[in-house]
């Protein structure tokens, strides 16, 4: 693994990345954007909100828009984001399991991500792998150490889905993401002690935005969801983290990445905001704008929302200086509202979070979480267990628990983990997919798939208390499967049996 020195030398790649074409085709008539800043505060903090946030019959209307799975406004979010009452908030946190459990029935989609280089030439000021940081290491990933980092991650923990993991730089650039993308999906690892074979079967992609031929390209090696945080949506707190002299500097390009992604053909797009640069109210505002632009221009919202939070990395000392570091009760606060404000997005609880926090916030609404993560390079394969090497990697994780420990965990909370991708390849993306989300189509259809899936990690990869525990839970998702889709039963039974003898990758 080859490191490399961070620079900006390469002064033709750097200006030609930025298209300014690509920008303004997108801008309102006004030339503006679609974060207004004055007018976020303004919501937030006038008197009208501040009193309708103390008005039960009025936050109980806004609770019943989210339960019929409506896209909040910016003025009902911001009464939401200003309630104070503990009793109100009790209700507005049953709100969000519900609508998750509507949307998305018990199931739990878990992933892993896959940094494939760390070279960046941006100099964010919270982030270990910005350019100036001299502590911490970087490379970038030949294909063959990809290949060996997958048959890892698909045949000795059982992952089936990640999301890869690129900085910006001229040795990360798009030609490097195809290549690396597909020699993920060529790996075919032997399971231990089993005659079958393990995949990954989606690909899903973090990282810098890209130009509209750029995205083609990543849509036609068959990505998943594209991923771009905004990271802050404020704009003076964006500027004074991301200096201007570098890419991550220019907000709009950012701001517009999802347009882009979606006019490139890529489906699904994942939006996020870093909590603890800005307000975390102002942020939450932010992504609810985000997904009111996209569904307004395009017919579909995000299919992600993230909402990771700062965390400690190497001779990084911004998260001690920060003024907008979130308390656990509003992190928990913010993710209740996204849920609520934007109910038929999927949503993403990272491994940043510990263990504990991680668990009393799955029932909020949570669709995603990662589990067995490492974020340094080459990482799986190194032997250290669960030791993390600060100078490796972009920030600490808080939870690096085995796939095993996470899913026995959700088990016991009476949720089925799902490792299905079956919507990717049948077509059940972008716009195809928003109304199943909505009237709740779509999960009653997964529940089929995360049952066949959850059967094959099982006989392939857990352990024997987890294994029992996760038959528990299939037991009653069948019964479930033969009251709520009586018409497929039969068919659904056969490829359960049939998972159940040894056949993989049988799905609706």
């Amino acid at each position: 693994m080859g490191m490399t020195k961070v620079t900006t030398e390469n002064s033709s790649w750097f200006k030609e990345k930025i298209r300014v074409d690509q920008i303004e085709k997108y801008l309102g008539a006004d030339g503006k954007d679609f974060i207004p800043d004055d007018a976020i505060e303004e919501k937030l903090h006038n008197d009208n909100t501040l009193a309708l946030s103390t008005d039960k019959v009025k936050v109980r209307e806004i609770i019943a828009k989210s339960l019929a799975i409506q896209t909040l406004s910016p003025e009902d979010t911001a009464v939401l984001l200003n309630v104070k009452d503990p009793g109100l908030w009790d209700e507005m946190e049953a709100a969000a399991g519900t609508i998750k459990k509507t949307v998305y029935d018990n199931r739990i989609v878990t992933f892993a991500p896959l940094y494939l280089s760390t070279t960046c030439v941006n100099n964010c000021s919270y982030c270990g792998l910005r350019s100036e940081n001299g502590s911490v290491s970087r490379g970038v990933l030949t294909l063959d150490e990809a290949r060996s980092e997958v048959e890892v991650l698909a045949g000795q923990i059982g992952h089936k889905r990640l999301v890869v993991v690129y900085g910006e730089h001229p040795k990360s650039d798009i030609d490097y993401m195809a290549s690396t993308i597909e020699a993920v999906y060529s790996v075919k690892a032997k399971i231990k002690e089993s005659e079958n074979y393990a995949c990954i079967r989606r690909v899903n992609v973090n990282a810098s935005p890209l130009s509209i031929e750029d995205l083609k390209v990543l849509d036609k090696v068959g990505i998943g969801t594209y991923q771009v945080f905004q990271e802050t949506y404020h704009k003076k707190t964006y500027s004074s983290v991301h200096p201007a002299n570098t890419l991550k500097g220019n907000y709009l390009w950012r701001l517009y990445c999802m347009h882009r992604a979606i006019d490139a053909g890529v489906d699904d797009v994942g939006i996020g905001a870093l909590f603890g640069l800005g307000d975390w109210k102002f942020e939450v505002m932010g992504l609810l704008h985000h997904a009111v632009e996209l569904e307004s221009r395009f017919g579909i919202g995000p299919h992600t929302i993230s909402f990771p939070r700062l965390e400690p990395a190497e001779n990084t000392p911004f998260i001690n200086e920060s003024n907008n570091i979130v308390s656990n009760d509003d992190f928990r606060k913010a993710i209740t509202v996204i849920r609520l404000a934007v109910p038929y997005a999927g949503m993403i609880l990272t491994a940043r979070e510990n263990a504990q926090m991680r668990k009393s916030l799955i029932h909020l609404g949570i669709t995603q979480t990662d589990a067995a993560s490492k974020i340094g390079l080459g990482a799986y394969n190194r032997t250290k267990g669960d030791m993390q090497d600060a100078t490796r990697q972009q920030f600490i994780l808080g939870d690096t628990r085995s796939l095993d420990d996470v899913v026995k965990e959700l088990a016991l909370m009476g949720n089925i983990t799902s490792f299905c991708t079956a919507g990717y390849r049948c077509g059940r993306t972008g716009e195809c997919i928003m109304d199943s989300l909505r009237t709740g189509a779509e999960g009653k259809l997964c529940k089929l798939n995360a049952v066949i899936t959850f059967r094959e990690w099982l006989d392939d990869f857990a352990s024997a208390e987890t294994k029992a525990l996760g038959e528990t839970i299939i037991k009653n998702e069948i019964d479930e499967v033969k009251i709520k889709v009586p018409k497929v039963y039969d068919h659904f039974i056969d490829y359960y049996n049939r998972t159940a003898a040894g056949e993989r990758d049988l799905y609706f």
